[in-house]
């Protein structure tokens, strides 16, 4: 039986979660159909789009994405108090950009409400929408019912679109976060669509090297689409506010990982090991294992061993999938705070 969604969301173990979700019409999502060589790439740019939207509407911020032929990857991270410090008025106008605002809400905020029932019950419904836009399924429901109602429209036809709801992996600490993240932005590379970081379209890793240059240059182009908000690399143990390293030690390590998984790829590999890695306290080896081992090895935990057994006690479970790799790649000292 699949493990209920309230069970796999844990804020209290940790705010970041790998999603993905699959096509299930035949093999392709966004890709060419090789059976009647129909193009439908233009389906990614549907999901870049939505997904500028709901990051910039969502207390969700989106650290890393990957849309591929037949399947996205998305890691996000709730981010709660910031939800926590929006006013009642900045959740309504939030929550209306995807859906219609409530009639009772919408006279309790002009203050048209003067009985205590209609009043209780108008803040209810607004406590329901805060807590809606830091909740990853409804996020997730946001994105993938947009592109399946389009789909569907373009295909002149009705039925299900994706393969069932998106799996989530729970990343626990900080080594499970960068090697996801990697994976995640590895993906066209290790799939031989492209060659370089720069040329793997309609992923992160893309983007942030596009935000690089362009402030490098003196007038920056236009841009014809809103761009997604990614969640920033602020080089600090400040977890809250950012990914804690620096975006160059990150854009190195992707390289670097990416030259090693893909042995036919052109290029010098580097012989010095990538700071970050030092940080983590990974050799080589056991860091490319963790990378390569995401697509089959882990399930819904990704963490060290001390953390999955906490995880299963609390939630009442006798094992979980994907222990005895944690097990052998997630060496960290947990007891020493990771150098900034």
């Amino acid at each position: 039986m699949p493990t209920p969604r309230h069970q796999q969301i844990s804020l209290s173990d940790t705010p970041y979660y790998h999603c993905i979700s699959r096509c299930v019409r035949r093999t392709f999502l966004c890709g060419t159909d090789v059976s009647t060589n129909k193009d439908y790439n233009h389906r990614k740019q549907w999901i870049v789009d939505r997904l500028a939207l709901l990051s910039k509407t969502f207390a969700i911020d989106v650290c890393a994405y990957a849309i591929m032929s037949n399947h996205t990857h998305t890691i996000l991270k709730i981010n709660e108090s910031l939800a926590q410090s929006w006013s009642d008025e900045t959740v309504m106008h939030r929550w209306a950009q995807l859906f219609s605002m409530p009639v009772l809400v919408e006279r309790y905020l002009n203050g048209d409400c003067h009985s205590d029932a209609e009043q209780d019950k108008a803040r209810e419904t607004i406590k329901l929408f805060r807590n809606r836009l830091m909740d990853i399924s409804w996020f997730m429901r946001c994105l993938n019912e947009h592109i399946a109602r389009k789909a569907n429209a373009e295909d002149k036809c009705t039925g299900r679109f994706w393969e069932g709801r998106f799996k989530s992996q729970a990343l626990l600490d900080e080594q499970a976060i960068l090697s996801c993240m990697v994976y995640v932005d590895l993906n066209p590379i290790r799939a031989a669509i492209c060659d370089t970081l720069e040329e793997s379209e309609h992923t992160s890793v893309q983007q942030r090297i596009k935000q690089i240059t362009a402030t490098k240059k003196t007038t920056a182009p236009q841009q014809t689409r809103p761009a997604i908000k990614l969640s920033p690399f602020i080089a600090s143990s400040l977890k809250e506010n950012g990914i804690a390293f620096a975006l160059n030690d990150y854009l190195e390590l992707v390289d670097w990982t990416g030259r090693i998984v893909r042995e036919d790829k052109r290029g010098y590999i580097k012989s010095s090991t990538p700071g970050i890695l030092n940080k983590l306290q990974l050799n080589e080896q056991t860091w490319i294992e963790t990378v390569q081992g995401f697509s089959k090895g882990f399930h819904d935990f990704v963490g060290p061993e001390a953390q999955l057994k906490s995880l299963c006690k609390k939630q009442k479970k006798h094992w979980v999938r994907g222990i005895n790799l944690c097990r052998k790649l997630f060496k960290i000292n947990l007891s020493s705070p990771i150098p900034t």
